[in-house]
């Protein structure tokens, strides 16, 4: 047995952590969440002035300051240049007043959709913010795309106001422009604020005029908030509308999940035109009055460890992917830096495979806490906890107030049965009824009402259960592979390859077979330093075989330089199913790469 796969097999199946690394409050006991509520989580906001409802941005921003605490550091971001910009909550609060009472003077109407095309700069923020104060809709969108994808969205969400920077615009929105009726007002942001046909709008000059006081009007619960966009790679996007109440789950999840306490100094890296990057980059660490870290760069490993040092980052939230290329950059780059104020570190975005975790126990310090939840769900719905031991690969269990079940549907779809059973593969499923659920695919009534069937949410995911609760990630409906009879998830597949030394990242397909119906394949991306070879490929395969079996081991390898990625960095398998077999690539508007 070789020694790769004897350390893959010698590690324990469960870390179980050092609570002085964790910082709970001293009656949370994640076993007692049968007495929870949503009631009683509303409680821990504030809501408005005279009970006047519940808005996103009060619970961010407003009460804070309110409550004395304007003076603290909301937002640090890191310039390209490695220096900092601090914007107090009360910084904060006149300049998300300034762009409310912007809006108003535009005539923009509650329910109506603000869209950003920004990158990670701070009118981002504000924009956000200040949207939600004036009960318009906040659409935000990745500044990578084309105008392809933004014409598809914004025609969507109908969009009546779009923030962007001159450049952007010129180069994605004035060509498209006239196919975008509804749209009446462009912001634009920085240099060249103007333009020359005098259909945009200076950012300055709206803010430098408008009032920094402003008034939230009165706020339900369920008046739309956000809108975010799924990510289209499998057709259509589809636009999830969500609602103020949502912030009662971003609350929760900051402390319940993250671990998140007054003085710590947050890090998300996603990007706001994500939901994660919206959610948990903006909503939750400042309704938890944390001190929130911006990188407006692109991923470098150095650089990233240099913020985790230099900014004294204690709790740390990221992608698979970029765990992954942190792994690839080598174990030897985090130790030239001090990291000894990072005490925890979660991951989202797709399932995090084993390896990950035990790497970052391995090199970082402590583990990754991996959770699942989705652009539908709005927040974090399972999770391992941080007051509970981890299970490498898995999503972990329902936080406080979720019901999830594994359930099969019937062959017309209409109908679901619960699967009790521990290790029964099926479809992962919630009981609706938690703040953050969207209410609606916009113009999609049809599309909705497929994913509610007898009372449960069905995410489209396949996953089952084990013995103490703990979910596991299948893979989605239509990646899933079926050979010799066998139904295989590619996750699983990709994880056991990913605990071979030489292997960085791992895609895994099925190719059709006459024989077996399908034949499973993987791509694999190779370690700085390790060369592709007939006595790799070989090696990779036996270890493979040796820990999933032959059924489920692939029997070919092709070694690639990278894995087709969509911005946000999941694999997309689909793609590589279609160059392997010559068949029409479909809609790549969010392929990582793409033509912007």
């Amino acid at each position: 047995m070789n020694r790769a796969l004897v350390h893959a097999m010698s590690r324990p199946t469960t870390i179980v952590k050092d609570p002085a690394r964790l910082r709970l409050p001293p009656n949370y006991q994640p076993e007692q969440s049968g007495a929870f509520s949503w009631e009683q989580a509303r409680k821990q906001l504030a809501g408005l002035p005279a009970g006047r409802g519940l808005n996103i941005a009060h619970e961010a921003v407003d009460r804070h300051v309110m409550a004395g605490r304007g003076d603290k550091v909301a937002l640090r971001f890191v310039k390209k240049s490695g220096a900092p910009e601090d914007l107090s909550y009360t910084t904060l609060q006149r300049r998300t007043n300034r762009f409310a009472n912007a809006l108003r003077a535009l005539k923009v109407a509650p329910g109506e959709r603000v869209f950003s095309l920004l990158g990670r700069q701070p009118e981002l923020y504000v924009a956000a913010l200040g949207a939600l104060k004036a009960k318009a809709v906040f659409c935000p969108l990745f500044s990578a795309f084309g105008p392809e994808p933004i014409t598809t969205r914004m025609s969507i969400g109908e969009a009546r106001v779009l923030v962007t920077t001159a450049k952007l615009y010129d180069k994605k929105v004035r060509p498209i422009r006239a196919a975008l009726p509804a749209l009446r007002h462009v912001i634009l942001v920085g240099e060249g604020a103007v333009g020359a046909d005098g259909s945009t709008l200076a950012w300055s000059a709206l803010l430098d005029t408008a009032s920094d006081r402003f008034e939230i009007p009165p706020t339900s619960p369920e008046d739309p908030s956000i809108m975010h966009f799924t990510s289209g790679t499998t057709g259509k996007p589809k636009g999830a509308l969500h609602v103020h109440g949502a912030v009662v789950v971003h609350q929760l999840t900051g402390r319940v999940v993250l671990d998140l306490h007054d003085d710590d100094v947050f890090w998300c890296t996603a990007d706001p035109g994500w939901v994660t990057g919206t959610s948990y980059g903006i909503i939750a660490p400042l309704t938890c009055g944390v001190t929130s870290v911006v990188d407006e760069a692109d991923f470098d490993a150095e650089r990233w460890y240099r913020i985790l040092d230099e900014q004294k980052v204690s709790v740390w939230y990221t992608a698979p992917t970029a765990v992954r290329m942190l792994m690839k950059a080598g174990a030897e780059v985090p130790k030239r830096f001090d990291l000894s104020s990072l005490r925890f570190a979660g991951s989202v975005g797709e399932p995090l495979n084993p390896e990950a975790v035990w790497w970052g126990a391995e090199v970082l310090g402590l583990p990754f806490h991996d959770n699942w939840w989705q652009t539908e769900t709005g927040g974090i719905m399972i999770a391992n906890l941080a007051a509970l031991p981890i299970k490498p690969g898995s999503m972990g269990k329902p936080i406080p107030g979720i019901e999830a079940a594994v359930v099969e549907k019937s062959e017309d779809g209409k109908h679901v049965t619960v699967l009790g059973a521990p290790d029964v593969e099926g479809e992962l499923a919630l009981r609706p009824g938690w703040p953050s659920m969207f209410r609606q695919y916009v113009k999609e009534e049809e599309r909705t009402r497929k994913c509610f069937v007898d009372g449960w949410y069905l995410t489209g995911d396949l996953v089952k259960k084990d013995a103490d609760g703990y979910f596991w990630f299948v893979g989605r409906a239509d990646d899933v592979i079926k050979s010799s009879g066998h139904l295989i998830g590619p996750f699983e597949v990709e994880s056991a390859l990913m605990e071979h030394p030489a292997v960085a990242e791992a895609g895994v397909i099925g190719v059709p077979d006459a024989v077996a119906g399908n034949l499973i394949k993987a791509f694999v991306v190779l370690r700085p330093g390790q060369t592709a070879n007939e006595a790799l490929n070989f090696d990779v395969l036996g270890f493979a075989r040796t820990r999933l079996g032959p059924t489920v081991a692939p029997k070919t390898i092709a070694f690639v330089a990278d894995l087709p990625k969509t911005k946000s960095g999941k694999i997309m398998r689909r793609l590589l199913k279609a160059r392997e077999l010559g068949l029409p690539e479909g809609d790549t508007s969010t392929l990582e790469g793409a033509a912007t």
